[in-house]
Order: C-alpha cells, then structure tokens, then sequence
C-alpha cells in the first residue's frame, strides 16, 4: 500500500505559502518613501519563508522518489520529466512573474538533487552543512537555498515508519523538547543577528543568517503550537496553484499597491487572497485529490509510464493511506447519494 500525505509536510509548506504571499506583495510594490512597514518586513518577515519552501522542496523531493520507487523500476527518469514539467510552467510564469522560482527550482533539482540522491543520507547531510556554511559567507539566496534543499533531501529517514501520515510522524522534522530547543535558540540568534545588521552592518552573510535563524524559529514555533491545521494543510497541499495565483493578483492589483504610500493595500491585499485561497482549497479538495495545476504537473510527470491520472484515479492503481483524523475532507469518501444500495 502506498503511503498518504504527511499532513505537517503540507501544513508548515501552507503556513510557509502564507509569508510568501506577503512578503512578494511588499517586495515588487514600489513606494515613494519608506515607511513603518518596511521596517517590519524587512526585519520580521522578508527571506524568512523561502527558506521553509526550500527546506520542504528537498523534502518533498525524497518522499517522492521514495514514493516512486514503488511505482517505476526508473524513479530519477520519473523525477527528471517531474522537473522537466516544472521548468516549463516556471518559464510560462515568468511572463507575470520574472523573479519567479519555479524555473530555478527545476534546475537546481536536476543539477544538484538528482545526482545527490545517489549519494547516502549521511553524505548528503554533510555536504548540505558545508554549503550553509557558504551561504552565509556568500549573500546570494540561491547558495542557501542549494544548502536547505541538501538538507531537506537528506532529512527524510531511509524508510516510512507507522504513523508517518500523522500530524507529528517520521517525516524529517522533529519533535517534541527538541523542537522547543530549537525554536528559543533559533529564536535568540535571529535577533541578535538581525540588531547585529541594523546597527553595525559587517556585510557579507550577516542578514542571510538572521533571516535563517527567524525561519527556523518561525517554523519551529509553527510546528510546536499549530493545534487546528486543516486551513494550512490545504493550502499546503495546492501550493503551485497558490503561488502561481497570488502572483497573478499581485501583478493585477499593482496600481492600487503603489498608489497606496502607507503600505496597508499590501497587507489587505495578502490576507484577502490567502482566506479566499483557503476558502478555494477547502472546496476544491473536497471534490479533487489534488489541486488544478498539481493535477497537471502530476499527469505530465506520469504520462506514457501506465501510471498517468487524471481527475480521480490514482496514480498506481494501489490503494492510498489517508490519515483519518486529517481535517482536509476526503474526495473519495462516498457521499450519501453514492452508496450503493442494498440487493435482494
């Protein structure tokens, strides 16, 4: 049997997608002054959310070549159109957005990641470390974001454990007192580091290792008292729709972004599209397994390999765990109007 979604995977990725919105909205408006709000993104929230996103990209990236293992005696070559797939939808972006991610992504996937799943856990962690090391000797954010996509890869434990689909299972992330320690640790760096930029600036790495710091913190933080994730494991879940939209409404919403000097149209433009984001995955999940642009980026990867899908069937033909205490509906739970009636 296959194994399901990981919901903390999906809920700290949802919780990430949420920064991200308005951190991208702050990043391309231009404003005539700087203001109180500038001081708060640029010191709280900018940078602190792609790095989740990329930690959780190498995650990801291991789950599902362990996934595919199970599928296609060729798992890379699965991976490889995987990222093939992503390129492209990342190249069409760019044409709402030029400092997109996605076709990076894809290329940092194939050129580092590929080949670096062939190598062991240990090997990948340690080479991971060294590179972190770099990135904060070298300020360019795609040095820390090959680093975290290391370190994600090589987080995930050899081999699925009971449980691993539960909100605190095997997936790479931690636990318990360990995530405390972290969390007030990361915590206390962050701000060090980020009064260290302020007041004397060093150059160099110093705001990359802040802006590290407080996206640990933050993640560590979310982990430990994130109770009710249904919202976030959603938009988790249809994270490439999410992006690719909040970025469209950013470039359509521009005048009203730049004409507003205080900075609050940003902030109301991120929270209105991301509750009517949630609103948008929690109906659509409730009706499909995966979300519009997930679908096809799954189909594309698949096709021609007798495991393609489309709306409703599974890739494998096998049957999927799901965790029965995730709050995100189930589509393929049979609804009273689907049951099959009973026969004489």
């Amino acid at each position: 049997m296959a194994v399901g979604r990981i919901r903390r995977v999906d809920a700290l990725r949802g919780f990430a997608v949420c920064g991200i919105m308005l951190v991208n909205a702050w990043q391309q408006t231009v404003r005539r002054g700087p203001t109180s709000l500038d001081w708060v993104m640029a010191n709280l929230f900018q940078s602190r959310f792609y790095p989740m996103f990329a930690f959780l990209f190498g995650l990801s990236f291991a789950l599902f070549l362990r996934s595919a293992r199970l599928r296609t005696r060729r798992p890379r070559v699965v991976m490889l159109r995987r990222l093939a797939v992503l390129a492209v939808l990342g190249a069409a972006h760019t044409v709402i957005e030029p400092g997109e991610v996605l076709l990076p992504y894809a290329l940092l996937g194939a050129v580092v990641l590929l080949p670096a799943s062939l190598l062991p856990r240990g090997a990948v962690l340690l080479v991971g470390c060294g590179t972190l090391v770099a990135a904060v000797l070298d300020s360019h954010p795609y040095v820390l974001i090959t680093a975290l996509f290391l370190l994600g890869l090589g987080a995930v434990p050899a081999e699925a454990e009971r449980g691993a689909t539960r909100l605190g299972g095997a997936d790479g992330l931690g636990g318990g007192p360990l995530l405390g320690v972290v969390c007030g640790t990361a915590a206390l760096l962050a701000a060090g580091l980020t009064w260290w930029w302020n007041h004397a600036p060093p150059g160099g790495g110093v705001y990359q290792a802040a802006a590290l710091c407080g996206a640990v913190a933050y993640a560590a933080a979310f982990l430990l008292l994130a109770r009710h994730t249904a919202v976030f494991e959603a938009l988790g879940r249809m994270a490439l729709t999410n992006y690719v939209t909040g970025t469209t409404v950013i470039a359509l919403a521009m005048p009203l972004l730049e004409a507003d000097g205080t900075g609050t149209a940003i902030v109301v433009l991120a929270v209105v599209t991301v509750a009517a984001q949630a609103v948008f995955c929690r109906w659509w999940l409730t009706r499909h397994r995966y979300g519009p642009l997930e679908r096809v980026w799954r189909t594309l990867t698949w096709w021609g390999t007798s495991r393609g899908t489309w709306w409703g069937v599974a890739a494998t033909g096998q049957t999927v765990v799901r965790d029965p205490r995730s709050a995100v509906p189930d589509p393929r739970r049979p609804r009273p109007g689907d049951q099959p009636r009973d026969r004489a």
